[in-house]
């Protein structure tokens, strides 16, 4: 007798942990997305800063993952993705109904599993970035190709994430949100002249991880 409500007692407090332990877990998840993004600037700054011959007019961020100090770049790119994947498993585990609730965080996961692989292909040296390398634009090689692709497509996977809570969150009436992720479409898609490419990417990556801080915060709470 004693042992069977010894074993209902544990039974019932294993019933209340997990999801309390579920939930300090997602939060945690919450955190790292939410931080994924500043961390992906701070770094890319504080290398344009650093690195001789780095002009943001000339050389697009993924540029700094070429030469001896690129691996800080590469590191920067797949823990950025990790957060990324971070982002989309709290999505998929706080919001559990309604429209997106599972295409929203597939997409997210999409732009994560990009960024890992733009970070490990990287681009070809070039443009006079790092020293030494050829004052013009090379034939890109098979990696840069490979890198190219996963941050076109992790791009638009996240535009797509966007749109579809834009229609989410304009089914329920939320103004401020819907128009976060209206704009926030709307400048990942945007084309722009080639000739301030690299930055018109900046700003866009920008934009992008400033939606990524806020929606992974606004899902910590709600977590």
């Amino acid at each position: 007798m004693t042992a069977h409500i010894g074993n209902d007692a544990a039974t019932a407090t294993s019933t209340v942990a997990a999801p309390g332990t579920r939930r300090v877990s997602t939060r945690r998840l919450a955190v790292a997305a939410a931080l994924a993004g500043p961390l992906f600037y701070g770094s890319a700054v504080a290398q344009m800063l650093t690195r001789p011959g780095f002009d943001l007019r000339v050389h697009p961020i993924s540029q700094l993952s070429t030469g001896a100090l690129g691996w800080i770049q590469i590191t920067t790119f797949v823990l950025t993705g990790l957060g990324m994947i971070a982002l989309a498993i709290v999505h998929r585990r706080v919001v559990v109904d309604g429209l997106g609730r599972r295409a929203a965080p597939l997409f997210i996961g999409i732009f994560g599993a990009g960024l890992i692989a733009a970070g490990l292909f990287t681009m070809d040296p070039q443009l006079g970035f790092p020293a030494g390398a050829p004052e013009g634009v090379v034939p890109m090689s098979w990696h840069s190709v490979v890198h190219s692709t996963a941050a076109v497509l992790a791009f638009t996977a996240l535009a797509v994430a966007c749109i579809v809570l834009l229609v989410r969150d304009i089914r329920r009436r939320a103004l401020w949100p819907a128009i976060g992720n209206g704009v926030t479409a709307l400048v990942l898609l945007l084309p722009g002249p080639p000739e301030f490419a690299s930055v018109q990417i900046a700003l866009t990556g920008l934009v992008a991880f400033t939606w990524t801080t806020v929606v992974a915060l606004r899902l910590r709470r709600a977590a």
